[in-house]
């Protein structure tokens, strides 16, 4: 199977549906799940790293105007800078430096932001773990709704055992603990794979917990496909626009 398929994708997946928005994989029969989202807010719809897909932006039309697309994980360009011409807005990007590995990757207008997402209602956490790793965590209070980019997945490769979410390889050791573990989501949403709808705040203290200890364990069973992942990543610098 392909870790990350490229080209023009023809089979939307529809994934994370509730009132305030949804979520969509591009090429769902990929291994790395690339998952994007569009969230409703006060001022117009939210894109989240998102991946473009003809189904995808009929779907996001039907809902109402666009106020903005994001970029929360420094390899995540993905498509945002064709949603941000489709749509007429800048792609927002968090302002820490770590960040501008994905801003040299677009040619859209960028805005670079510190609180949150305009007025979405979503407040911006700065994670940056280790070097070339930048990442902004979502997190809306009103609807108790939170957006991890990579840290935490679903995707095959992060998670093991009984776990609903998990932590991939690379961030076994050092997982997001001081981060989120004040937060009681009501849903959280990822980067790769769907995200976790029901019982959100249990799946994701127990990602927490258990992060550390099953590091032996993930790391024998998905180290190598992880490993292969971030090659592919790299791979895909000379081309295609679209990352992890």
């Amino acid at each position: 199977m392909t870790i990350y398929e490229r080209g023009r994708s023809r089979d939307l997946a529809v994934i994370d549906e509730w009132e305030g928005g949804f979520g969509w994989l591009a090429h769902p029969h990929e291994h790395g799940r690339r998952a994007s989202h569009a969230v409703d807010g006060p001022g117009g719809i939210w894109l989240l790293d998102p991946l473009w897909t003809p189904d995808a932006v009929e779907t996001i039309d039907d809902r109402g105007d666009v106020a903005g697309v994001a970029v929360c994980f420094n390899w995540h360009a993905r498509d945002a800078d064709r949603f941000a011409s489709r749509y007429d807005v800048p792609v927002t990007i968090p302002a820490w430096s770590g960040m501008d590995r994905a801003v040299d990757r677009l040619e859209a207008p960028v805005e670079r932001v510190t609180g949150g997402l305009g007025e979405s209602g979503f407040e911006l956490r700065r994670c940056e773990p280790m070097p070339g790793w930048s990442e902004a965590f979502c997190y809306r209070e009103r609807d108790d709704t939170l957006y991890v980019p990579e840290s935490l997945a679903t995707a095959p490769g992060y998670t093991v055992g009984d776990e609903r979410l998990g932590t991939g390889v690379l961030r076994r050791l050092q997982p997001p603990r001081a981060h989120l573990r004040d937060l009681e989501p009501d849903r959280v949403l990822v980067g790769h794979g769907a995200g976790v709808l029901e019982d959100a705040t249990r799946a994701l203290e127990h990602a927490l917990a258990v992060s550390r200890r099953r590091f032996p364990r993930a790391l024998r069973e998905h180290g190598v496909e992880q490993a292969r992942a971030l090659l592919a990543a790299m791979r895909s610098e000379g081309g295609c626009a679209t990352t992890t």
